[in-house]
């Protein structure tokens, strides 16, 4: 993707996520990865926190760094494209002032992040809005220490790629076509990056990183007993495919 394409699509990201924020308030955020996956509580993939330097990526309003917080993490980082995300999570996180550093710039880019210096990197739902994966993995690699971990969730590239049609699921679009789209619920301008899971996997290992697990397991819930067909269908589709997905891998 040609470099002036990709800084109009951080701008035109931006605005909107500025926008939007609000609605997101606390959404997506640790001890939940995403979507009818399992939760930290269950998987403990991050296991000791306490006295780690953590890093988010994407940290939105704050909520997931407050979760580090009360398990004992020492610092608290994070970078996030939205300036309203930044304010939110600064006001959030009022409490853990002293250890607490937030920078506002794309993922794809560091804003004065220190190298070699972070236990943990992690990313909750947020990865897929880069618009240029081997570069924002070569950011994390950076901020590792030698051994430390970097664990990050996404929607699952096979996930809207199948619609509802009536009472079946169907095929809309090729899982192999890969590139920036539009994300389809927004009305405002927000484009999200369509890889496959084979791309994510190479592109860690390509950047140095040795992959411990990967997770798509699904969690279904009681809400499907509740008669409301939107979530009978969203609870249908994810038991046929999973909505989401997670890795965990470490800095060699």
């Amino acid at each position: 993707m040609l470099e002036s394409i990709k800084e109009d699509y951080i701008l035109s990201n931006k605005k909107t996520w500025d926008e939007v924020a609000p609605r997101f308030f606390g959404r997506t955020t640790l001890p939940v990865y995403g979507p009818f996956l399992p939760t930290e509580n269950e998987l403990n993939l991050f296991g000791e926190v306490e006295d780690r330097i953590v890093l988010e990526i994407g940290c939105g309003s704050g909520h997931s760094l407050n979760f580090m917080a009360s398990r004992g993490a020492s610092e608290l980082w994070g970078i996030d494209l939205s300036d309203t995300q930044i304010e939110t999570a600064r006001d959030l996180l009022s409490a853990h002032k002293s250890k607490l550093n937030l920078f506002q710039g794309p993922m794809e880019k560091n804003p004065g992040i220190p190298s070699e210096y972070f236990d943990i990197v992690y990313s909750i739902y947020a990865i897929g809005w880069t618009v240029d994966l081997p570069m924002t993995l070569q950011q994390v690699f950076s901020y590792l220490k030698p051994g430390g971990t970097f664990i990050f969730s996404w929607e699952h590239p096979l996930h809207n790629r199948i619609k509802q049609e009536g009472e079946q699921f169907v095929i809309k679009k090729s899982y192999h076509e890969e590139g920036p789209q539009q994300c389809e619920p927004w009305d405002l301008p927000a484009m999200m990056n369509q890889l496959k899971l084979s791309t994510y996997i190479n592109e860690l290992i390509q950047s140095g990183f040795q992959i411990e697990k990967v997770i798509e397991d699904v969690v279904l819930t009681e809400e499907i007993k509740s008669g409301d067909s939107a979530v009978w269908y969203t609870h249908q589709k994810a038991a046929f495919i999973p909505a989401a997905f997670i890795i965990k891998c470490t800095k060699k």
